[in-house]
């Protein structure tokens, strides 16, 4: 084995490292400058010689470093780009960025004067201008963007012709000048000026430079789908159509969807339907889903209402599932990321997408489930059907809601109550729903244990429901407990700030327990959220009018007003404040205002009547207690009335008729009697006789009658002061102390009353006998009815609270 093995021999004659050292003297620079053959060669022209062909070709074909080719030393490349020069090697530093050379010379100052500079600075100011126009536009001040736009538009055009004076027309912006046109086009249609629109868009549309200048006519289309030029439209959208390529398929789409719209509005929906079903075969969406239905249903086509309905179902949402936000686990990393997408922009958009795409559904279910079957609670269990078998199952419930909803509209209340009663046994939110609708209904028929009831279950069921505490609180409000009512207003107030029933039926609260300021904030906190909502106005003047600020009611009133002009009560009210504050003329304004929308007003009648005898206008009064005789024709005060209103004027022989007309109607009434009795002998007529035996008669009735009803009272305990002038067996004669009805008859017995001649040049008369017949409204006493009616009338339809559920 050790044949093989050489050992090291321990003599250095043979070193293994002998010989690195060892190198041509030729190749020796360093002593270059001290070889005086070298040196001669340099100094001479030996060393410029062209080297010979021999010498110059090496055996790869590269020259060597060094040589001369083509009159140029190859450089040494190698060495040079380690910075190792000659140089270096005669003591200078080390320098390879030359820095040494100093600082570089100062830049040239710009020239503010040159043409070059102007057209940049005036191009920059152009781009602003269009920036700002654009920004203007998006917070909403329409005509600062448009004053941008024109400015921008201006300053572009001179633009232009300095740069053509400069430069060649080569070197023009053409996409700064379609970006200042199709800016000026997009302001002029935001701000409705449509022709300016057109003009500027056709100038973009007809210059071949821009390219893809095509697609403007897809704008021009919808400014004429605005001005419902409907056949320009459609010709612009497919004029478009043809110049938008294949590959841009959405575009084309959008522009299809355009179309098939535009083809609805002019009722062609044999057009429409083919837009529709090709978009729905390229690529189905929500809204072409939706206009297909309503095309199927203007023609009246079920079995392609019931397919197009399917194919709606069908579209994807493309939305995650609510399960995505749901944390799996406790790790608080996953928990923080899942919190911060919870909520972000793209959520929010997946929300509005899944709303938009439930209404539409919904809304679809409830335009065909009437007409797909023979009946509609047969075409809403087929929708049912379909929608439970398709991703949007929840909306089964709404749409079972929404076919109780559709019994109540046809006044079928039982079969309402039992579809909702269906619910009972299903999940919360829906039983919460359901006992919110069931409760309002039994509100409606007054029933009001079972409203409490069904209320009290929609509680449970949902705590946080603000439409179940309001109901409960009206519930509560209907037997008195005003207290407690507010606490429950309160409660659906603090779950939903916006619930603006529960704010009204508080106002109401507030003003029932007298607490009158309170109200009032209530009542104007609404008033912020429902600018013209009548029965808010009508409420705050009301308040005004409890708390005695009669101006303050009047300005409410004037706003009531102006937002329901011709609304007859708040009309007559308006009149009764002006009539207080002694303004007979605005009073009169408004009084007449009142009877003209609605003639059959007695207070009002009442009222005209009196105020055209006040100012010694019988003849004019006449109409007026005419119409109340045949509003009221069982009350005699109008129709005598009606008599003095003729004896006043002088008309003494119609006066007589309409007289002798009363005593057939009314044959126990003394105060006709003594008129007839009056007139006959001022004209000479025999039937006076006849009238006085009867005048009599009566009034010895009436002596006894009011004999033993005083013995009566005295036997009964304590004389009661006797009514004053009674005027017969009629009782509308006798009102409520203070009322209108009362001093109108105390004016009638006035007239009875009066024994001198009648002439009809005194007034002596009438001042004597006739006080306005109104007086000041708010004065007046109010029946518990008649104030219920004046505090709750606009109030009954919000305290029955929320039909459709939530």
């Amino acid at each position: 084995m050790m044949q093989n093995v050489h050992l090291a021999p321990e003599t250095d004659e043979d070193d293994l490292y002998s010989g690195y050292n060892d190198y041509n003297p030729t190749y020796d620079t360093e002593e270059l400058e001290n070889d005086t053959a070298f040196q001669q060669a340099v100094r001479t022209s030996h060393g410029r010689r062209p080297p010979s062909k021999t010498s110059l070709a090496s055996s790869m074909g590269r020259p060597m470093t060094g040589a001369i080719q083509d009159g140029v030393t190859r450089p040494m490349t190698a060495v040079r780009a380690a910075g190792f020069t000659k140089a270096a090697l005669r003591g200078s530093a080390f320098d390879p960025l030359g820095q040494s050379r100093g600082p570089a010379p100062p830049l040239e100052a710009r020239n503010e004067d040159s043409p070059e500079e102007k057209i940049r600075q005036l191009e920059k100011k152009v781009n602003e201008l269009v920036e700002e126009s654009c920004i203007a536009n998006s917070c909403g001040d329409l005509k600062l963007a448009l004053e941008k736009a024109k400015d921008a538009g201006r300053k572009e055009r001179v633009l232009v012709r300095q740069r053509e004076q400069v430069t060649s027309p080569e070197n023009i912006n053409l996409d700064l000048t379609y970006s200042v046109l199709f800016n000026l086009a997009s302001q002029y249609s935001a701000n409705e000026m449509y022709p300016e629109a057109l003009n500027t868009y056709q100038v973009i549309v007809k210059n071949k430079m821009f390219s893809n200048a095509g697609r403007l006519k897809v704008n021009m289309g919808n400014i004429y789908l605005k001005q419902r030029n409907y056949s320009k439209a459609i010709k612009f959208y497919r004029m478009a159509l043809d110049q938008i390529p294949s590959v841009h398929k959405e575009m084309r789409i959008k522009i299809m969807q355009n179309i098939g719209v535009t083809f609805i509005k002019t009722g062609q929906y044999s057009d429409a339907i083919n837009s529709f079903e090709h978009i729905m075969s390229m690529a189905p969406n929500l809204k072409a889903g939706f206009n297909l239905i309503l095309s199927y249903f203007a023609v009246g086509d079920r079995e392609k209402m019931k397919k197009a309905f399917q194919k709606l179902i069908a579209v994807p949402l493309e939305a995650d599932e609510d399960g995505k936000y749901i944390s799996a686990n406790d790790d608080p990393h996953t928990n923080l990321v899942i919190e911060a997408i919870k909520n972000d922009h793209l959520r929010q958009m997946e929300r509005e997408r899944k709303a938009m795409a439930e209404k539409y559904i919904m809304t679809a279910a409830k335009l065909i489930a009437p007409v797909i079957e023979t009946s509609f609670a047969v075409g809403y269990d087929w929708c049912v059907e379909v929608v439970k078998a398709s991703q949007y199952v929840e909306l089964a419930n709404d749409l079972e809601i929404n076919k109780a909803i559709t019994y109540l509209r046809q006044k079928d209340f039982n079969q309402a109550v039992e579809t909702l009663k269906m619910f009972e046994k299903k999940d919360s939110s829906v039983k919460s729903a359901a006992a919110t609708n069931l409760s309002f209904l039994y509100y409606l028929e007054n029933e009001f244990a079972q409203a409490s009831s069904y209320a009290d279950l929609a509680v449970n069921s949902d705590r946080y429901n603000p439409s179940a505490l309001t109901n409960k609180g009206n519930t509560v409000f209907a037997n008195g407990d005003y207290e407690k009512a507010a606490e429950f207003y309160k409660e659906a107030l603090r779950n939903d700030s916006s619930c603006t029933e529960a704010l009204y039926n508080i106002g109401l609260t507030y003003k029932k327990l007298n607490r009158l300021d309170e109200a009032l904030d209530c009542f104007l906190k609404l008033h912020a959220i429902l600018r013209n909502s009548a029965q808010v106005l009508y409420q705050i003047a009301n308040i005004y009018e409890l708390m005695e600020d009669p101006n303050q009611a009047m300005e409410w009133l004037m706003q009531l007003i102006s937002v329901v002009p011709t609304d007859s009560r708040a009309l007559s009210k308006l009149g009764g404040l002006y009539d207080s504050e002694g303004d007979k003329s605005q009073a009169f304004q408004y009084y007449y205002e009142s009877y003209r929308y609605f003639p059959s007003n007695i207070e009002v009648i009442e009222w005209l009547g009196a105020y055209y005898i006040d100012t010694q206008f019988c003849e004019k009064a006449i109409q007026y207690f005419e119409r109340a005789s045949l509003i009221q024709p069982t009350q005699v005060k109008w129709q005598l009335m009606v008599a003095s209103c003729f004896r006043r004027s002088g008309n003494y022989q119609k006066a007589l008729d309409t007289y002798k007309d009363i005593h057939r109607k009314f044959p126990e009434n003394v105060e006709c009697l003594r008129f007839l009795v009056r007139l006959c002998t001022d004209i000479g007529l025999k039937e006076v006789q006849e009238y006085a035996t009867k005048l009599k008669r009566l009034e010895k009735m009436k002596e006894i009658r009011e004999q033993r009803t005083k013995s009566g009272r005295d036997g009964s305990g304590g004389p009661r002061g006797r009514r004053d002038g009674s005027a017969g067996s009629d009782g509308g004669q006798n009102c409520s102390a203070g009322s209108r009805g009362e001093r109108l008859s105390a004016q009638l017995r006035a007239l009875s009353r009066t024994e001198e001649p009648y002439d009809s040049s005194s007034n002596k008369e009438l001042d004597a006998s006739y006080v306005d017949p109104l007086g000041p409204q708010i004065e007046r006493p109010r029946t518990a009815a008649k104030k219920r009616v004046d505090e709750d009338d606009f109030a009954d339809e919000e305290l029955g609270d929320d039909l459709l559920p939530e």
